[in-house]
């Protein structure tokens, strides 16, 4: 069992920059693969980031490649996403997610545990 919760949403304006955090419970973090997902109001839970269990690789959505930088710290049982050059687009609820479907990692079907989500509000 895997207990996941996000932080460091917020109100930011267009070009700013916001860090999330989402901290794990349980013993078996190090063996997951993580990943941010994003729902926006009236559409649906999207892909936005993912990172391996060793850290090592990455992959992210178009839409934020080389804008945001996913990574993890397994000592602290922690994920992160950093956003850079943020954009009204970007406004969503942030949720983060765990899953040993290393294959399909990028689904939103496949991960097995979410946390509760944090609101990002970009402004223009």
């Amino acid at each position: 069992q895997v207990q996941l919760v996000e932080s460091g949403g917020g109100l930011v304006q267009a070009g700013g920059s916001l860090r999330l955090s989402c901290a794990a419970s349980g013993r078996t973090f190090s063996s997951y693969a993580m990943g941010w997902f994003r729902q926006a109001p009236g559409k649906e839970r999207e892909f936005v980031a993912t990172v391996s269990w060793s850290g090592f690789v990455t992959s992210y959505a178009d839409s934020v490649k080389g804008r945001f930088t996913i990574s993890r710290d397994n000592a602290k049982n922690t994920v992160y996403l950093q956003m850079n050059s943020l954009k009204p687009e970007d406004t969503a609820v942030y949720y983060c997610a765990a899953t040993r479907d290393y294959v399909n990692a990028v689904v939103p079907d496949t991960q097995q545990y979410w946390g509760q989500g944090t609101q990002v509000t970009v402004s223009s």
